[in-house]
Parts: structure tokens; C-alpha cells; sequence
């Protein structure tokens, strides 16, 4: 096909919003199935989704979409930046794709779509032995497409640098390590000396005052709820349904606990602060979203955490708290909040975790994660090791698979190499806050409620880029300085001084 620069230019933006509109049939079925969807239901959408995934590869793999590319990518000194770093992501995802056979290719998607059925099932009757032989498909399909693709490549490397470019065991290890060294026998401290008292999570908290809760604390950190929805659902996630002018949260109701959905909520929703504020020449195109599973999970983190659990915060939303909770509140304070969300205790559950115990529950999916893909551990032996890893990091007995390896919803759905995110993404945020704190008085503007200030930081700084800079980059321009974890060390250990008096 002849090409003039224009032609292709605009051919380059139409092949994009069509394949952002079959993603979109993609999610939407998706979140359905994990919300609203009937519970037997899942025959339906693995024939759907497979079909829709092959006309997806189909699209992207295609000589007409490959020549376009080419063509685009030989004439690199005609685009301006973003063009540039749209033909870059696609003709790597391209050269990926076709690497995997199409019919097998497919056959994952079908898997992947079985998977998460049956984890639902397997987990609500805690029993690992259900979902096994499926987990050891998707395992040994990682495996297999990470050698189709960078045959010379760790495969477990392949994976990580999936959820954050440049991403490698090495990088984690020394990461770990440092976290380890450091917060291990801050942990050990913390046990010696009086626990702080929690009592106040625990009582009646009617689900929908929680729901009243919700949207109160989704319009106080800026969502636009025009634009952004609320769900209920077995894991807390956020999607981006076709770009980031429909997001989606979700959260999971206690009620006998209302902390456990208040920063569910907050945590989505710094996620979807990040989805709904690219910019929006980015929308129907690959550069829509964050760049990648850690910098998302540095805002995520950021708000639940960091903004969250602050004395600022707690003393803010008192006040509604006792408008909608006045008998649980009674004779309680803010500073009884603060007390309670900081809390740090091991404990079972991964996004129940305190911020000082969480990148240890991080740090055992990521060592199990490695062993399965080195070889050095069979699938049907993780429930063993995770629960013989639980007792040696944490000190803590896991009572059965739902409350261990079965808590998470990662590895149904295909997400090897994810959770190192989650830990990674606590360090970049408190490097984030050091950045943000010299230029503005954070905890002034969260005791007003006002978050416009905090917020315009992160959207000229991170959000508006979506995925035209790599992570690297992005930390490159914000910090001016390498990334380190003694960031995260540090901020945790004031906040566990504070609270703990020590």
C-alpha cells in the first residue's frame, strides 16, 4: 500500500480507537462478570471473550497493520512525540503477538476466562485443590510465551518487565532485601510494646451508610462521579472501560468493619484519579493509562496511605463518620481513628495489611512466584510454602487456603509477575511525597478537604502522561534524582514512631 505521512498518520489513530473498542467489549464483559453477573455464567463469556480475542490479535498481527507501522516507524523524524512512542508500543506488542501461535493464543484467553470462575468457587470453599490444575496452565502458558518471545530472557524477568519495563529479579532482589533488613525488626519493635487500640473498626456499620461513606470519600479526594462509578465485587479493582472517560472502582462491604471498604475506596480511587486524568488527546489510543502496575499503585498506595491514614485525613472525615456512624463513634475521636487505620500488626490478608507489614506480604508472592518459574516448586505445593512462608516472615498460623494462597485474584487471571508492584509502588509514592512536599503543604490542604493543589501536582507531573514516558523516565523528571527505597524506610519509620510512641 502507498502511503503519504498523513495518510498513515491517520490510519495509525483509526487502527487504534478500533482496537480500543473491541478492549472495550473486552472490559466491559469482564467487569460484568466480576460484579453483577450471575454466578453460573461463565460458559457464556468463554465463548465470547476467545472471539473477541482473536479478532483483536487478528487486527494488531495483520500485514496491513504491520506495514503501517513499519512505514510510520521508517519515517519516526515526521511524528511528533506521541506518534512516535504509539508506533514504539505497537510494533513491540506486535512483534510479542506474533511470536505465539494464534490458536494458542486464544487458548489462553478461554483459560484465563475459566480461571477466575474457578477460583471464586475454590476459594469460597477454601479448597486449593479445585483451582491447582488450572493455576499450573496459566504458570506453564507464562513460561511458554516468555520463550516464544525472548527465548534468551529469565522467563520470570519477561513477566515482571510486563508489569513495569525494565523490571528484573536482580532489581527486586536488592529491593526486598533492603525492605527486609530494615523493616523486619522495626516489626519485631513494635511487638514488645503495647498495642495501640482498634476496638472502634468493630461493631455495626450498616452497608449503606458504607455506600453513603463511599461516595462521600470519592468526591473529597476529586473524583468526577460523572465520570467515574462504584461497584461492588469479591477483590477491589479499577478498570478503564474504552479510555478514561469511564472508569470504574469497586469494593467489598463489612459491616463490621467499615475501615476495610473506606480505603478500598480510597485506594481505588486513587487508581482512577491516575485512568481519568490522562489527557485527553490520549483517549481510544495505546498511550491511554498509567505506564505501568507500579506507578499506578504509587498513587493508589499514595492516597490510601499516605493521604489516608495521615492524622489530617482521619481528623477531616470524623465529622461524617459521626453523622453516619453516631452510635459506633460515640465518645470516640479522631485521634481513636488514627490510632485504629495505623495499627500495625502481622495479619492474614494481604489488602487488610498495615503499611509496615504489607511489602512482607508482597515479598512472599514474589519469592513464590520465582521459585514456580525457576522450576523449584510445583504448583500443588504452594499452599505448603506459602503457609510455611507466613510463619517465618510474619509469625502468624494460616488457618486454610481461603485465608491463604487462594486470597488473591492475580494469578486467575493470568497476572504473573504483578504483586511486586504493590510494594515498589509504596516506595516510588513516598519518594512522590518528599518531591511534593516542597513545593506544597500536603497536610494543610487534606485538613481542608481540599485537594486541588495535591492533586494538579500529580496530574502535570504523572497523570496527564498516561504511558508516553516509561516508568524510568517518569521518575527521572519528577525525583531528578534515582529511585531508593530508603524514602519508604524512612516515612515508615516516623509513622510507626508517631503512632507507637517509640
Amino acid at each position: 500500500m502507498e502511503y503519504t505521512i498523513e495518510k498513515a498518520k491517520k490510519e495509525l489513530m483509526d487502527l487504534q480507537r478500533k482496537l480500543a473498542a473491541y478492549n472495550h467489549a473486552v472490559e466491559l464483559i469482564y467487569y460484568d462478570s466480576v460484579t453483577t453477573a450471575p454466578k453460573n455464567t461463565a460458559d457464556n463469556r468463554a465463548v465470547t471473550l476467545p472471539i473477541l480475542s482473536e479478532e483483536i490479535y487478528k487486527l494488531t498481527t495483520c500485514d496491513q497493520s504491520v506495514s503501517l507501522l513499519e512505514y510510520l516507524d521508517a519515517n519516526k523524524d515526521k511524528l511528533n512525540e506521541k506518534e512516535h512512542r504509539m508506533v514504539y508500543l505497537m510494533l513491540k506488542d506486535i512483534k510479542e503477538m506474533r511470536k505465539i501461535p494464534v490458536d494458542e493464543y486464544v487458548a489462553y484467553q478461554e483459560l484465563i476466562v475459566n480461571a477466575e470462575d474457578v477460583w471464586h468457587k475454590a476459594k469460597e470453599a477454601s479448597d486449593f485443590a479445585l483451582f491447582c490444575p488450572i493455576l499450573e496452565k496459566i504458570f506453564e502458558t507464562n513460561k511458554k510465551f516468555a520463550k516464544y518471545i525472548e527465548p534468551d530472557k529469565d522467563p520470570y524477568d519477561h513477566c515482571l518487565s510486563q508489569f513495569e519495563e525494565g523490571l528484573n529479579k536482580e532489581i527486586l532482589d536488592n529491593f526486598f532485601s533492603s525492605i527486609r533488613e530494615k523493616l523486619v525488626p522495626l516489626i519485631k519493635k513494635i511487638s514488645e510494646v503495647k498495642q495501640v487500640d482498634d476496638s472502634i473498626r468493630s461493631g455495626y456499620y450498616p452497608i449503606d451508610k458504607q455506600e453513603e461513606l463511599s461516595y462521600y470519600l470519592m468526591k473529597t479526594i476529586g473524583l468526577d462521579l460523572d465520570r467515574v462509578g462504584l461497584s461492588t465485587t469479591e477483590h477491589p479493582f479499577t478498570i478503564s472501560l474504552g479510555s478514561q472517560k469511564d472508569v470504574r472502582i469497586t469494593t467489598h462491604y463489612f459491616e463490621d468493619d467499615f475501615v476495610s471498604s473506606m480505603y478500598s475506596v480510597v485506594h481505588e480511587g486513587g487508581h482512577a484519579l491516575y485512568d481519568s486524568n490522562s489527557a485527553d488527546d490520549l483517549a481510544f489510543t495505546v498511550l491511554d493509562g498509567g505506564t505501568s502496575m507500579s506507578i499506578h499503585e504509587s498513587q493508589s498506595r499514595f492516597y490510601e496511605n499516605i493521604i489516608g491514614r495521615s492524622k489530617a485525613f482521619c481528623e477531616y472525615i470524623f465529622p461524617k463518620l459521626c453523622e453516619l456512624f453516631p452510635d459506633e463513634m460515640k465518645g470516640k475521636t479522631a485521634h481513636d481513628i488514627y490510632l485504629a487505620v495505623n495499627k500495625a500488626e502481622p495479619s492474614l490478608i494481604r489488602t487488610e495489611a498495615d503499611e509496615l507489614t504489607y511489602s512482607l506480604h508482597v515479598m512472599i508472592r514474589y519469592e513464590l512466584e520465582k521459585k514456580v518459574m525457576a522450576g523449584e516448586l510445583a504448583v500443588k505445593d504452594l499452599p505448603a510454602e506459602w503457609n510455611k512462608m507466613y510463619k517465618e516472615y510474619l509469625g502468624i498460623d494460616v488457618p486454610d487456603d481461603k485465608h491463604g494462597v487462594l486470597q488473591d485474584s492475580h494469578w486467575s487471571g493470568g497476572a504473573v509477575g504483578y504483586f511486586p508492584s504493590y510494594a515498589l509502588g509504596n516506595a516510588y509514592g513516598a519518594q512522590f511525597l518528599s518531591k511534593m512536599s516542597e513545593s506544597i503543604d500536603i497536610y494543610d490542604c487534606i485538613s481542608k478537604g481540599d485537594f486541588e493543589a495535591i492533586n494538579q501536582w500529580n496530574r502535570e507531573n504523572i497523570w496527564q502522561y498516561g504511558r508516553l514516558y516509561t516508568p524510568a523516565q517518569i521518575l527521572d523528571r519528577v525525583l531528578g534524582e534515582k529511585f531508593s527505597p530508603d524514602y519508604y524506610i524512612d516515612y515508615l519509620t516516623k509513622k510507626v514512631a508517631d503512632v507507637y510512641g517509640i
